[in-house]
């Protein structure tokens, strides 16, 4: 039996509370994903999660930013110098 720290109910295994929806892996991967770093939130509000884990999601979603980021740069610059390119061949 499960004792909720709470109230004192006492809970089946199949009965036990389940926490919030979004704080499951599946949901925080996706947002992730999704948000990139406005997800970072999600994160650190998350109770399942160490301080540990918290910090090495952060470092590592902040350095995939960074990352991603620059790509883009350098490839808006490669698609700029491209298209000056065709404008010259056309013109």
């Amino acid at each position: 039996m499960i004792t909720c720290p709470h109230c004192g109910r006492q809970f089946d295994e199949k009965n036990k509370p389940r926490g919030k929806w979004y704080f499951s892996n599946y949901w925080v991967i996706f947002a992730l994903l999704c948000a990139g770093p406005f997800a970072l939130p999600l994160i650190w509000f998350n109770p399942n999660y160490k301080s540990i884990t918290k910090w090495l999601m952060t470092f590592l979603v902040l350095i995939a930013t960074v990352f991603i980021v620059i790509i883009s740069i350098k490839l808006i610059v490669i698609l700029v110098e491209q298209f000056k390119n065709l404008m010259q061949i056309v013109n």
